[in-house]
């Protein structure tokens, strides 16, 4: 799939381009990013350009991986989605916003911007997220964009070497009031 640009309200989520290199770089200095995330650590200006060069297109180009830098009107970037496909019909989507820009719904406004999209142009009927136990600004933007807490996945999460518990969260298209692809039978209590 060739990237596609999305405008929100307040940001433009489009593929991050090489003259993107160095503010990805330099967001990804942020100690809170290299410690809730799987970006390397420490994060060196190679690991920006293989990023942005290379895994960014690849994952477009396989339809595997859609990642979107979200940017600000003025050209600044406030943070990065992506969305990875697991399974048939279900990806997962995960999120940083970089430290000057956190706290303003950003993310949030990206998130349901990007699972709009999901869920209309990809097919996909489930949005996961997921994030290590103890992430509590990454689960705010996942339950303010709708997602529904499912419980925790025990070792469930890789960083930096060590297995971590991790929370699960999901979206449908039902929960942003868009048809899914298939149908589906929720259990009764």
């Amino acid at each position: 799939m060739d990237p596609v640009t999305i405008p929100t309200t307040r940001l433009l989520l489009r593929t991050v381009r090489p003259d993107d290199t160095d503010a990805v770089y330099a967001a990804c200095q942020d100690p809170d990013i290299q410690r809730w995330t799987a970006i390397p650590s420490p994060y060196l200006p190679e690991h920006a350009e293989t990023f942005v060069g290379q895994q960014v297109p690849d994952g477009w180009a396989a339809s595997s991986t859609f990642t979107f830098g979200a940017f600000l009107p003025d050209g600044d970037l406030a943070g990065m989605l992506g969305i990875t496909m697991r399974s048939l019909g279900t990806a997962e989507l995960g999120f940083w916003a970089t430290k000057r820009h956190r706290g303003n719904g950003y993310i949030t406004e990206a998130t349901l911007a990007l699972s709009h999209w999901a869920f209309t142009r990809i097919p996909v009927d489930r949005l996961e997220w997921r994030a290590e136990v103890g992430n509590t600004a990454s689960r705010a933007v996942a339950e303010r964009a709708g997602f529904t807490i499912e419980g925790t996945l025990r070792a469930a999460l890789s960083n930096n070497g060590t297995r971590r518990d991790c929370w699960l969260a999901s979206l449908l298209p039902s929960d942003l009031s868009l048809p899914s692809t298939a149908p589906y039978l929720p259990s009764r209590p």
